[in-house]
């Protein structure tokens, strides 16, 4: 049984949605999240050091009492306003030809920790703290998290019952992505959503893992700290976004690396042939056909690297991933990276950035070589939590991310 609630949402009113609605905290620096902001941008918000002149440390404590004075100037100012009684919402997101439809509700914490919402990647304690502090200053989550679940054919109809109305907001964001929004007002089409997620044996955290894990801790706290705590409390739940399973896409996350190691290039491409069938493709971009087949971009040239058969094993599902075997089969054997976490000789590059991307940083001298992978299937994720592994870093990369501002859970009723 999986545990989901409607919420009284604060959310700006329709014709001032564009401008409140941002992108996430985590994609943007400072200095672009201040070069990108407008008057009544959820940036102000969610990353208040822009606020300073300079731009602040993030984590300073000025920072997070900035934050409280900007949420309640946009209150003040009816920016965000809270909805009069808990809905549903449904969110629907438009990358090129594709749509998907999510339903934002709050989760219960103590699925979280249960492992009823099953995760796929580790975090680090200092960015859950640094989430947990925004949630505590704020007593609201000002982003949501993004969940997927199992496709069911009942929920899909609903969703595309609630769509075949007009949308609360409905705007192309300037990144091109198209963002619609609809509020479920009937109370019978709630009760039922409710009911068949109690049915679902797991949701899945698809992006959005520190804000889960800092989520479930404030809700632990808060629980502790209430002697009289029943577990329906508002602060048990916290803002999630979930979408079927059947709608998501998951985009290649690739790698950079500074040097060879003290190899040339000559040198590399030979120690490659050892795992790998290498096929020169010359000037023109290569992007991988199948798992196990990755592109390389080395001293100007496009490659093809198929894994040879007996060098990965299919057996394992995390020994099946591609990042685990070129981890394993060039970044650890050749180039000497041991761990993707701290080493600062790799960096990761999203797949929305395209092949470009990962030849600029080669041909201009800051990166030695470059690897583009075959994306995860969600299938692959769902095996993994499933069976309670985790990924390697930097493994998964969604698009489109979630605008931030369309709607805001408190941690208090009314």
């Amino acid at each position: 049984m999986v545990r989901i609630k409607p919420f009284a949402g604060i959310r700006p009113p329709k014709e001032f949605a564009r401008e409140v609605a941002s992108r996430p905290y985590d994609v943007l620096s400072s200095q672009e999240a201040k070069a990108e902001a407008g008057e009544k941008s959820l940036l102000h918000i969610i990353k208040p050091e822009i606020d300073f002149e300079p731009v602040a440390d993030e984590h300073d404590v000025k920072v997070y009492a900035k934050a409280v004075e900007n949420f309640k100037k946009w209150r003040s100012n009816r920016w965000l306003v809270k909805d009069s009684k808990e809905r549903y919402y449904v969110y629907a997101q438009t990358m090129g030809q594709r749509t998907q439809y999510g339903l934002v509700a709050c989760c219960h914490f103590e699925d979280y920790l249960s492992g009823k919402i099953k995760k796929h990647e580790l975090t680090r304690k200092e960015k859950e703290d640094d989430r947990m502090a925004h949630v505590r200053a704020q007593n609201a989550n000002l982003e949501p998290v993004f969940f997927a679940y199992p496709a069911v054919p009942e929920l899909d109809a609903i969703v595309a019952e609630v769509v075949q109305g007009t949308p609360e907001y409905d705007f192309v964001a300037d990144d091109g992505f198209g963002h619609k929004f609809w509020v479920v007002t009937d109370e019978g089409v709630t009760a039922r959503i409710t009911q068949l997620f109690e049915a679902m044996p797991a949701l899945y955290v698809a992006d959005g893992h520190h804000r889960t894990a800092a989520a479930a801790r404030v809700g632990e706290d808060k629980k502790a700290a209430n002697p009289n705590h029943t577990g329906s409390e508002e602060y048990c739940y916290f803002l999630a976004v979930i979408f079927p399973d059947s709608q998501l896409a998951i985009m290649d996350y690739n790698r950079v690396v500074k040097d060879l190691n003290g190899l040339t290039p000559e040198q590399l491409l030979q120690r490659l042939k050892s795992s790998f069938i290498v096929e020169d493709k010359g000037e023109h971009e290569y992007r991988p056909v199948a798992l196990h087949n990755f592109s390389m971009y080395l001293a100007g040239s496009w490659y093809s690297l198929t894994a040879k058969p007996g060098a990965y094993n299919d057996a394992d599902p995390i020994g099946v991933l591609d990042v685990t075997v070129l981890s394993h089969l060039v970044l650890d054997d050749i180039l000497s990276i041991k761990d993707l976490r701290v080493d600062k000789r790799i960096d990761f590059v999203g797949g929305i950035r395209g092949l470009g991307e990962l030849k600029k940083r080669v041909d201009s001298g800051e990166m030695a070589v470059a690897f583009a992978l075959y994306p995860v299937s969600m299938k692959q994720l769902i095996t993994i939590a499933d069976t309670g592994n985790i990924m390697p870093p930097k493994t998964t990369w969604f698009e489109p991310k979630l605008r931030s501002g369309l709607v805001i859970h408190e941690l208090e009723k009314f």
